[in-house]
């Protein structure tokens, strides 16, 4: 089965502010990092490695790749208008 094209990234709210998660809608592009797909939000600044579990991780050009294991949901394709 091909991997999603997009996914919902949950980031957890700031430690003991008690506030929900955040959730980016990242889609797939064409780079990749370390063997594995690039995912980045509508902006291009959110950038994120989705593994075979749903696992992703940030990440950073400054430097490299921060291993954060942050929860994915795979999203349906949008529907076109016809």
């Amino acid at each position: 089965m091909d991997p999603a094209r997009r996914y919902a990234v949950s980031l957890p709210g700031q430690v003991g502010s008690h506030r929900p998660s955040t959730v980016v809608i990242v889609h797939w592009t064409p780079r990749t990092v370390g063997g594995r797909t690039v995912y980045a939000d509508h902006t291009g600044t959110f950038q994120v490695t989705i593994d075979a579990d749903g696992v992703a991780a940030v990440v950073d050009g400054d430097v490299g790749h921060q291993y954060q294991c942050l929860h994915t949901v795979p999203l349906p394709e949008p529907r076109s208008a016809a």
